[in-house]
């Protein structure tokens, strides 16, 4: 069964979040998506980081993960992106139904 998902990923400037929200939006892959500035620290080339950063939460359903992921390597500028999801449990028909209705 093809479940619902939120896919997640982090951007460091805030027009590569937008150009990977059009992209996904217009190639009908997402019914839409939350932006939130979040900041963040983690381990890179063995030292400890931090930054501010956008992290994307997208509408969608499980069969477009691999065709979403591979949008985002395209557009994203990190070496190693987080490209993760989600499933999305106990929500309404009325919002289960506007993702069906706006991806394709």
């Amino acid at each position: 069964m093809d479940k619902y998902i939120i896919a997640t990923t982090l951007c460091d400037k805030e027009e590569i979040s937008s150009k990977i929200i059009d992209t996904l939006l217009k190639k009908r892959l997402i019914s839409g998506c939350q932006v939130t500035k979040v900041h963040s620290k983690y381990w890179w080339n063995n030292e400890l980081e931090e930054s501010d950063e956008y992290k994307l939460e997208l509408r969608t359903r499980e069969s477009k993960f691999s065709e979403i992921e591979n949008e985002i390597k395209k557009i994203h500028n990190y070496e190693v992106a987080e490209i993760s999801s989600f499933e999305i449990k106990n929500a309404s028909k009325e919002f289960l139904y506007w993702i069906d209705e706006n991806i394709r």
